[in-house]
């Protein structure tokens, strides 16, 4: 609609601006003085006109001083004749310059009939365009229920991705190769009998690279890649989506062998009657569409479906079966060695500095995604960039985890000096609590600085990654989530409202050892059921089955547990409260400590504590 608006405005224009270019030719500034034969003799006689130009009947006058006039001669006769007969002084006459023009009429009619021809001509053309643009209307209606995917043509070396480009997931990359070797030699499999799979279902968290892993397959396989989105299937009128799954196998099969990649599939493949996400008949169309295309009435085409989603306990269970999505391939969160070889491909078009320690790097991002990895490196660049420096630093990197974790520093935030040695104290006793504790996470940093939601905050990052934890573990992470409230309430014998977000996560974890890990005295089962139920928002809602009396018991074992973890940090701080009143005044000189200023301040003074 504002298109058409701007073109008929486009018209307006030009017809207003053509109308006054007529007004302007058609109305010159200096008009011509119409002046009669015998005022024209008197003027000759004088030696007034120095030029006559003869237009057919018209006479153009030019006087000496460079006037215009007008005059008509009579149609039968010459201007010489004319003149004659009015006296003219013919010495007189000889000194005028007389110039004759043939009259084509060809101007007159022009002048005559143009505006009122302009207005037809204008209008006719303003149809003509509306005609034309109803026209695209209708074969863009006609098109609407074609397919949307974009397509990376495999001879594209520039936008061609390969297993090369893509860090770790080693596990993921062997079972993907035996589908580039279906797409490869589908004739070496089918004389054996074997079946070309039909879909490839790419599960795991966000970031992971799912999108990354199904574009290295077709680069790797070097057959077309059709790439949409779930959502793009659905609109608002019934059956656009089916006909665009039509039309994009349709499109997939002429290009045979081909990959068609859907992400995140659960936009259209989540379970039909279930009530999750709502009933949606055109959502349950397109994925009836899918599932007849994937394992319809052609089997033999060599087009192979990957799709990739974060939720596949909500996918319909058709699409889950053989024959539709036969492989399934998950993409976990990258370990350490998988860290540091994802680093190493962002930092490779970096300048990067000599102190620069991927490794170390790597140790410092356990739970870090790949699409995290790339962010880390591109805040540090823009770190780097801000401080006009040539190379990207360890530090920029360094501040970049965190920036990633907890978001921008906030220096400028007002605080007073009272907060300020709250918050020291605070941030004090978790970092202490946490270097008393033989399970705890090792200390890398502390900081009063503000990030984000965080008026301080201590980085706690494990030695190496872990799968599994212990009890021992949950337990001194209690008391160090509750080190900054038991600090508080050691120096200042109050507490503020500073550690309610440690309180929840303790809370948290405790609930979890007693009802999901069997970390308690209730014994070795779990207590509830929770589902995820989606409708408008997110909601989690727990089945209960246990009883009162056991409701009872689990609140009982949540208190004991926190009431434990507090005692043991609030014990930890008094015998140490010297070091506890040294790390806190370091941190108001300096506001942040790295881990070694942090272990050589406690190393000589801290001896782990017994495990419990």
């Amino acid at each position: 609609m504002d298109k058409l608006m701007k073109n008929i405005g486009l018209v307006v224009f030009l017809f207003l601006m053509l109308s006054g270019i007529m007004i302007l030719y058609s109305s010159p500034e200096k008009r011509s003085l119409d002046v009669s034969l015998s005022e024209l003799v008197t003027e000759i006689n004088n030696g007034e006109v120095k030029e006559i130009v003869v237009t057919g009947n018209v006479l153009e006058i030019v006087k000496q001083d460079d006037t215009k006039q007008k005059a008509s001669k009579e149609p039968e006769s010459s201007l010489t004749e004319t003149l004659a007969n009015y006296g003219i002084d013919k010495e007189r006459f000889k000194a005028v310059s007389v110039t004759v023009k043939e009259d084509t009429g060809f101007g007159y009619w022009t002048l005559t009939l143009l505006p009122f021809i302009l207005p037809f001509i204008l209008i006719s053309a303003f149809i003509w365009f509306m005609m034309r643009q109803a026209q695209r209307g209708n074969a863009q209606a006609l098109n609407f229920g074609m397919s949307r995917a974009r397509v990376l043509d495999p001879k594209d070396k520039k936008k061609r991705i390969t297993f090369k480009d893509v860090a770790g997931a080693t596990e993921a990359k062997q079972e993907l190769m035996e589908v580039v070797e279906f797409l490869r030699q589908p004739k070496k499999f089918l004389a054996m009998g074997a079946k070309i799979p039909k879909g490839v279902l790419l599960l795991g968290p966000p970031g992971t690279g799912k999108t990354l892993m199904a574009k290295a397959v077709a680069g790797e396989a070097g057959v077309p890649f059709f790439n949409i989105s779930g959502s793009e299937f659905v609109e608002m009128f019934v059956g656009v989506g089916a006909s665009r799954v039509r039309d994009l196998f349709k499109q997939a099969k002429k290009n045979a062998p081909a990959i068609v990649f859907i992400d995140e599939i659960d936009a259209v493949g989540r379970h039909r009657g279930a009530g999750l996400g709502g009933g949606h008949d055109e959502r349950e169309q397109t994925l009836n569409q899918i599932l007849v295309e994937m394992d319809g009435f052609e089997t033999d085409q060599s087009v192979i479906v990957i799709a990739s989603t974060n939720r596949p306990d909500v996918l319909d269970p058709a699409l889950l079966r053989p024959g539709r999505f036969d492989r399934r391939v998950t993409m976990d969160l990258p370990d350490i060695n998988e860290r540091e070889a994802i680093l190493k491909i962002h930092t490779k078009n970096k300048p990067l500095a000599g102190d620069v320690n991927v490794r170390r790097l790597a140790e410092r991002t356990p739970g870090f995604s790949g699409a995290d990895l790339a962010n880390l490196v591109n805040e540090g660049a823009i770190l780097a960039t801000r401080r006009n420096m040539k190379e990207i630093g360890m530090q920029e990197l360094a501040e970049s985890i965190e920036k990633v974790i907890l978001g921008p520093e906030r220096r400028s935030r007002a605080i007073n000096e009272k907060e300020k040695k709250v918050v020291a104290y605070h941030e004090g006793g978790h970092a202490l609590v946490g270097a008393s504790l033989a399970n705890a996470d090792p200390v890398h940093k502390v900081s009063i600085i503000s990030r984000g939601h965080a008026g301080g905050y201590t980085l706690a990052v494990p030695a190496e990654d872990k799968t599994l934890h212990t009890d021992r573990y949950f337990i001194d992470e209690l008391a160090v989530l509750l080190g900054g409230y038991a600090s508080e309430k050691l120096v200042f014998g109050d507490v503020t409202t500073g550690p309610s977000n440690d309180l929840e996560r303790a809370t948290q974890m405790a609930r979890n050892m007693v009802t999901r890990y069997g970390m308690s005295r209730l014994g070795a089962r779990t207590f509830g059921k929770k589902e995820e139920l989606i409708f408008l928002g997110r909601e989690m809602h727990e089945e209960r089955n246990y009883s009162e009396e056991t409701a009872r018991s689990i609140d009982a074992e949540v208190s004991r547990l926190i009431s434990e973890a507090f005692n043991q940090a609030t014990e930890i701080l008094s015998g140490k409260r010297v070091l506890l009143d040294r790390i806190a005044t370091t941190l108001l000189e300096k506001e942040t400590i790295e881990k070694d200023e942090f272990d050589a301040l406690v190393k000589a003074e801290v001896a782990p504590a017994p495990a419990p």
